[in-house]
């Protein structure tokens, strides 16, 4: 991986944290349980409860995202194989190392 290519993927890490520290107490707070005595009807909790628990899987797949570009922007200067297959040791496309920062193979060795 070119010392470019390593800078284009920390700029993108790094906006990409930035992004989920600033979504994680927006989703944090959407989760907060209603209080039984506010009275919003029933339909309108049950509607609520649905509406948390998809709230709650957008944090924790928000929260794992956020670790996992941590570490990937720990390994990019540390490990000089960063970005390359450990299976082929062909470069891993920018495409595939955004989407997925803790991936240590390429699409076709992964498959």
């Amino acid at each position: 991986m070119t010392e470019a290519q390593k800078q284009e993927f920390k700029q993108f890490a790094e906006e990409e944290m930035e992004a989920l520290k600033a979504e994680i107490p927006r989703l944090e707070e959407q989760v907060q349980p209603v209080a039984p005595d506010n009275a919003i009807g029933r339909i309108s909790r049950m509607d609520t409860i649905v509406n948390q628990s998809v709230v709650e899987a957008q944090l924790s797949k928000a929260k794992v995202r956020l670790v996992r570009l941590e570490e990937a922007l720990k390994r990019v200067d540390g490990d000089e194989d960063f970005g390359l297959c450990m299976d082929c040791g062909d470069p891993i496309p920018m495409a595939r190392l955004k989407a997925m920062p803790e991936t240590p193979y390429c699409v076709d060795c992964a498959e």
